[in-house]
């Protein structure tokens, strides 16, 4: 099992873009296993729904929870250093924030690919970096790239999105290698389409779409393997496949 800080002070975990979806399910899983978390979202009202249900789910558990837009540095500083401020130490990064907009390379909007690019890799980028002090001296922790199958093979209507994905798994990768002999793990994670806000509407049989659980459950399997072992890349898939 990994090392936590220590008996007398929970292990925390920081997660961006946490309020609803894959990044809920995660802060739901790791609370229910007593860490202390700090999250990040766009909309402040997502964040205050948040902590009224924390306040009577987890009573005895801190939410740190920061208004921020990650497409803007300031605001992945500004958050990062509410958590320095906050703690000394921290065990988890879940890089979760990311947005999706469809369309082409060769005809999507201007100013597309550089939106997703901030969004989907440089606030995980920025963040990581801001964050590493954090665990590089207590040689521990477990960073989470939420990348996705995009990441690994384009798609119709993927243009940007999947380009901003392969950089995140690429990103993932770089930092896997130099890590490793630090104590620090990294870990991508691909999944498949999941049940979120964003399927909100859509008209398919609940068993098409994976259950944003599903992924926590994973992430939480492979943050309790032991020190020595690591899941470098975790891809999951609807049982009927990829839509």
């Amino acid at each position: 099992m990994p090392q936590h800080n220590s008996t007398t002070h929970p292990p925390v975990a920081v997660i961006s873009g946490a309020t609803k979806g894959l990044g809920r399910a995660i802060a739901e899983r790791f609370a229910q296993n007593g860490f202390d978390l700090a999250v990040c979202a766009r909309t402040a009202a997502d964040l205050v729904d948040m902590q009224q249900h924390w306040a009577e789910r987890y009573p005895s558990r801190t939410l740190l929870a920061v208004p921020a837009d990650l497409a803007q540095r300031a605001d992945v500083e500004r958050f990062a250093e509410a958590v320095r401020s906050r703690w000394s130490r921290i065990d988890v990064l879940v890089n979760n924030a990311g947005i999706f907009r469809p369309g082409r390379v060769c005809d999507e909007a201007e100013g597309t690919l550089e939106f997703l690019i901030e969004v989907n890799l440089y606030s995980a980028y920025y963040l990581t970096r801001a964050l590493l002090p954090l665990m590089r001296p207590h040689q521990s922790g477990h960073i989470f790239n939420m990348c996705s199958i995009a990441s690994l093979n384009a798609y119709p209507n993927g243009g940007s999105y999947s380009i901003s994905k392969f950089a995140l798994l690429g990103f993932s990768k770089a930092l896997r290698e130099e890590l490793k002999t630090e104590g620090i793990r990294v870990t991508a994670l691909l999944p498949g389409a999941t049940w979120s806000d964003s399927w909100r509407g859509v008209e398919l049989p609940a068993e098409r779409l994976m259950q944003a659980d599903d992924i926590a459950q994973l992430v939480w399997a492979a943050y309790h393997l032991s020190p020595s072992a690591v899941v470098e890349e975790l891809v999951v898939r609807p049982q009927l496949g990829d839509l």
